[in-house]
């Protein structure tokens, strides 16, 4: 068995799926201390181990960081973005 596509179904480009929800939707992903530093360039030295929250827009856009999921939903909801849960 193949896993082949329709020949009448609709085609997105990488570049419109990259855009799809952009400054609508958001999502919350928990990192490291260690990583701050490659999403969060401008942000100050870290204690290592530490368990952090970044709230990404729809593109994998890093907008904020903070200590708690909930700081960060709140964030989004502020922000009048929509958060989508990713498995």
């Amino acid at each position: 068995m193949t896993n082949a596509i329709a020949p009448n179904t609709p085609r997105v480009s990488l570049e419109s799926l990259a855009s799809l929800g952009a400054g609508q939707l958001a999502y919350v992903k928990q990192i490291r201390s260690e990583d701050v530093p490659n999403l969060f360039p401008q942000a100050p030295e870290l204690a290592p181990g530490l368990k952090l929250f970044a709230l990404h827009g729809a593109d994998g856009t890093p907008i904020m960081l903070t200590d708690s999921r909930e700081a960060a939903l709140a964030n989004a909801w502020s922000n009048e973005l929509q958060t989508v849960s990713l498995h």
